[in-house]
């Protein structure tokens, strides 16, 4: 029962982070979750934002596609490598800026970072220290001989 369980899981993480970035990002957008008003640096953030005209609609739509990605389990680590970043910037507003609404974020990190480890193998080539480009030539196999050369 338990090894059935935890097998589950990271499939009901993936759908729980895909929702709440689809919901969120869609929100963005269509404005249908009420918005507490923000005053002072949390506003004047927010206001520097949205007054760039596309960084709003840039975020918003990242969330939207990276969720996307979630939701239909495609593509998934590249969906968690798109959504750390932001992720990164919903936690330091709300620990710098708006610490009341702390509790959610650090929810979908700990979702994100769960996520991750249970698809570290495809992290892994990521975090080699030194690697060389790859040449666009299938690799040689031990003896034999090119095909230009007969």
């Amino acid at each position: 029962m338990s090894n059935h369980l935890s097998s589950k899981l990271p499939s009901v993480a993936r759908v729980v982070l895909g929702f709440a970035f689809f919901v969120f990002g869609l929100n963005g957008f269509l404005h249908f979750l009420p918005q507490p008003p923000m005053s002072g640096p949390p506003a004047n953030f927010a206001g520097a934002l949205f007054a760039t005209g596309y960084m709003f609609p840039l975020i918003k739509g990242t969330e939207v596609a990276a969720s996307l990605l979630l939701l239909s389990n495609r593509y998934v680590p590249l969906a968690l490598a798109v959504l750390a970043p932001v992720l990164v910037n919903i936690i330091a507003f709300h620990a710098f800026l708006a610490p009341a609404g702390l509790a959610l974020p650090l929810v979908l990190l700990g979702l994100e970072l769960y996520l991750a480890r249970s698809y570290k193998a495809a992290f892994a080539p990521m975090l080699h220290a030194r690697t060389e480009p790859h040449s666009g030539r299938a690799p040689a196999s031990r003896g034999a001989i090119p095909a230009h050369a007969s």
